[in-house]
């Protein structure tokens, strides 16, 4: 007799109900024993989150089981083992398995944010930030760095590899470039203005953290800054270390690649710069 295959399909949490079926917020609530207040309910693609009667954070999230044969899903547990870093801490989860939709959930209990997002993923407008914030930015993203995981990062839901970041790069800028990878730390791997809050700095949303090539998160963050020329050019002074280092060099082509490639959207305002620096850059990469 031959056995039935679970059928896994793609689902956008921003549409979906999240009310009922496998990842239903009443199920959280039973696993969790906590009460959610539906009015602080944050819905975006593969998450869902929502403040709790006891004053913590719950983030519940979906992931296809292929993708958990390759990426695993507990960054946020597991990052409850960095130190010196500002970002939410760790209390509780409960995983399910979906049997009727191929897919695994998990919700993580966390403290709450000290303050709201700074904005959107990319801005098209400064932000106020006062000094203590970029102070704190460095002082995590370099204590970050310094650490030790056998995690691979996970950048996009995808396994950063020197093959993908080979891939990504001449796809979106063919000029023959070095972008061979030497030194890899870990990383937030999802550093935007959507994952971290002002006025007081903490980084949060750690599903996707592990071992990336040096430079990544700062590249990120530059990538979501392109549209403010002075934003832009205060993330280059705060981040030179690893934005002028070699590998700093392609992670930023790697993050300019994902927008500014020859399927670039019409009307982001990133895409010319991003082409002319990445073409200083690759000049810069040819010339070492």
């Amino acid at each position: 007799m031959a056995l039935s295959v679970t059928r896994e399909r793609d689902v956008d949490l921003r549409v979906e109900s999240v009310e009922g079926g496998g990842g239903g917020l009443s199920r959280v609530e039973q696993g969790l024993e906590v009460e959610f207040d539906r009015a602080t309910v944050v819905r975006k693609r593969r998450s869902v989150g929502a403040r709790t009667d006891r004053g913590t954070w719950v983030r519940i999230e979906r992931r296809q089981l292929s993708r958990l044969r390759e990426h695993g899903w507990d960054g946020t547990e597991c990052a409850e083992a960095l130190t010196d870093i500002a970002k939410p801490q760790w209390l509780k989860s409960v995983a399910w398995k979906d049997l009727t939709d191929g897919a695994m959930w998990r919700a993580d209990e966390t403290t709450l944010l000290p303050g709201h997002p700074v904005g959107t993923a990319v801005l098209a407008t400064g932000p106020q930030l006062p000094e203590e914030w970029w102070r704190d930015l460095n002082a995590s993203l370099d204590a970050l760095a310094g650490q030790r995981t056998a995690r691979i990062a996970t950048p996009d839901t995808e396994l950063i590899t020197q093959a993908l970041v080979n891939r990504t790069i001449q796809a979106a800028f063919p000029a023959r470039a070095d972008t061979a990878i030497r030194t890899w730390v870990p990383a937030h791997a999802d550093l935007n203005w959507a994952n971290t809050t002002g006025p007081q700095f903490c980084l949060f949303d750690w599903e996707d953290w592990g071992n990336a090539p040096q430079g990544l998160d700062s590249a990120s963050l530059l990538g979501a800054s392109l549209a403010v020329p002075a934003l832009a050019d205060r993330v280059r002074r705060e981040r030179h270390r690893d934005l002028e280092s070699r590998d700093g060099k392609v992670m930023t082509l790697f993050v300019f690649a994902k927008f500014a490639g020859p399927n670039a959207h019409p009307g982001d305002p990133r895409v010319s710069v991003a082409r002319q620096e990445a073409a200083q850059l690759i000049q810069e990469l040819q010339a070492a």
